[in-house]
């Protein structure tokens, strides 16, 4: 088959999916239609908010489904009159059976993890939060449960310790990129193996609630610095600052630096300053806070928020 016979429909929606679909256009590949989520308000002046992948679509005049419903008749035969030859998953809502039993080639996903490793919704976030030191990009062909199908291509990268996950996403996004171009040529050329996830050997990925990057003073050092870091520059970890006015107030910590100063006897989240530094104590060691936004500000460096606050502790 030629290249230019191979129907392509994309479905995806944020910024991580548009570099797969920019990849595929740029090498010329027949995209026949681009399913993304629908407009939706957000924000407090309620302002329609349109996909990173239907910005794209629109700019390049593919042709758009925004369905509300995936098992809806009107998409389903709107894609059956696409006739494609290949479904691409990237970053997109669980496809009904229907959807992606549809092309007579398949229909491949791209995960941001090395599966069966971080099956599920935040697999980038979990990696760094755990503090691993390497993850990676998987593509495999759709099975009905989630993550779980037969695996095309896989490719690894190091998680280096000043990573957060603004930069590993930014990394595999343009590494996924490049892999989905190339499973896509193994199938056009017949070079395609692919090979089962082991069984019961998979890690969860959960998706992120606000509880969840609540910053635990608790805990160690290390467990604290990889928690703000696999949540740095979104969603943020979190905590509750404690002013010598009493006033307690909810901030967001973006950066932080481990130090080798034990804290033995000192009560967690106690904060500590030393001219324009500030350190809070964890369970084993002081951990330097380097960049903060309490609640109604904007991000600052926490030279410039100590002009403004004078904090005590944090819980």
């Amino acid at each position: 088959m030629e290249k230019k016979d191979l129907k392509i429909v994309f479905f995806g929606t944020p910024e991580f999916a548009v570099e797969s679909l920019d990849a595929l256009i740029k090498n010329d590949f027949n995209v026949v239609g681009v399913v993304t989520m629908p407009d939706k308000t957000a924000g407090r002046g309620h302002k329609l908010y349109q996909s990173d992948v239907k910005r794209y679509a629109v700019a390049h005049d593919l042709p758009l489904l925004q369905p509300e419903k995936l098992k809806a008749e009107g998409f389903i035969n709107e894609l059956k009159a696409l006739e494609a030859d290949l479904f691409i998953v990237i970053a997109f809502r669980m496809l009904p059976r229907e959807v992606w039993q549809m092309p007579r080639l398949g229909t491949f996903n791209l995960h941001a993890s090395l599966l069966p490793k971080y099956r599920g919704a935040a697999p980038i976030n979990r990696a760094v939060m755990n503090g691993d030191t390497e993850t990676g990009v998987t593509t495999f062909f759709l099975k009905h449960e989630i993550d779980t199908g037969d695996m095309i291509m896989q490719r690894k990268i190091e998680i280096r310790p000043e990573d957060n996950v603004g930069d590993v996403h930014d990394r595999l996004m343009h590494l996924g990129a490049e892999m989905v171009v190339d499973t896509v040529y193994s199938i056009l050329d017949g070079s395609l193996t692919t090979t089962p996830q082991p069984e019961g050997e998979f890690t969860p990925a959960p998706k992120i609630f606000k509880e969840d990057c609540r910053i635990n003073w608790n805990k160690s050092s290390l467990e604290v610095h990889n928690l703000i870091r696999g949540l740095s520059p979104y969603p943020a970890a979190w905590t509750i600052v404690e002013e010598e006015s009493g006033r307690p107030l909810e901030s967001k910590i973006f950066e932080s630096r481990l130090t080798d100063m034990p804290c033995y006897g000192v009560e967690c989240g106690t904060l500590k300053r030393e001219g324009k530094q500030l350190f809070a104590a964890c369970a084993d060691r002081w951990i330097e806070i380097l960049s903060i936004q309490p609640a109604g500000k904007k991000r600052m460096a926490t030279e410039a928020f100590l002009l403004g606050y004078h904090p005590f502790l944090m819980r």
